[in-house]
């Protein structure tokens, strides 16, 4: 489904990304894990073509999508849920909701999509009409992702979901994130706790400074010493 070759990516002097090379299958959730600094941001973001590559190539579903204007990449159903969730403050929920599917015009099944949204997160149905700004973090975080899938992704790009949230939240969100895989959406997720994204994984790669060192299952990686001590606390 997507497909990332040699792709670099450069803050002036600085290499972020050094040629990595991954493949993300139709159907999987996969995981880029690594610190804070490693290029996993960067990495969705040279996907989206938000930020500038200096080489590689990006395909998705068979079309080359490396120097594809961002809106055209959404238009592809490639969908990315940002870091900092980074909702309309001044909108409510549901209108928040209603700019995820700008670009579909078919009323009837964003009505239903609204819908399952809701059925995803019901605290979102009960806040239909709040402003999106007054929203706690774990809140904003499934406006986001609702919004995201609204815009009915078949890859959905999801950037630190579980970030500053409690691990009550932290919870509910990963198993979310397996509901909405069960749908039938593809999910890449770069996520700091590895542990919960390798536990809901098929495969990952891990990025430490620009470079893929290490890449399999996610059960394989779970139990490899190597990934214990650098990222599992073990």
């Amino acid at each position: 489904m997507l497909s990332v070759k040699d792709l670099c990516v450069s803050y002036g002097a600085i290499n972020a990304l050094k040629g990595i090379s991954f493949e993300v299958n139709e159907g999987e959730i996969i995981s880029l894990i690594g610190s804070n600094g490693a290029g996993k941001t960067t990495t969705l973001h040279a996907i989206s073509n938000i930020i500038k590559k200096k080489s590689g190539t990006v395909t998705f579903n068979g079309t080359d999508i490396t120097q594809m204007a961002p809106d055209a990449i959404v238009l592809q159903n490639l969908i990315q849920v940002p870091e900092g969730r980074r909702i309309f403050q001044n909108l409510s929920v549901k209108e928040n909701l209603e700019m995820g599917a700008f670009t579909r015009n078919d009323k009837a099944q964003i009505k239903e999509d609204m819908e399952m949204v809701f059925e995803l997160f019901p605290r979102l149905k009960e806040r239909i009409r709040q402003i999106s700004g007054t929203l706690s973090g774990g809140e904003l975080q499934m406006l986001a992702m609702g919004r995201g899938l609204m815009a009915r992704p078949k890859l959905l790009l999801l950037d630190e979901p579980s970030m500053g949230l409690a691990p009550i939240l932290v919870d509910e969100i990963f198993s979310i994130i397996t509901k909405i895989n069960k749908t039938g959406t593809t999910i890449l997720l770069v996520e700091q706790n590895a542990y919960k994204a390798l536990s809901i994984s098929n495969r990952a790669y891990i990025l430490e400074t620009g470079n893929i060192t290490k890449s399999g299952n996610a059960a394989d990686l779970i139990s490899d010493p190597a990934v214990k001590s650098a990222y599992l606390g073990g």
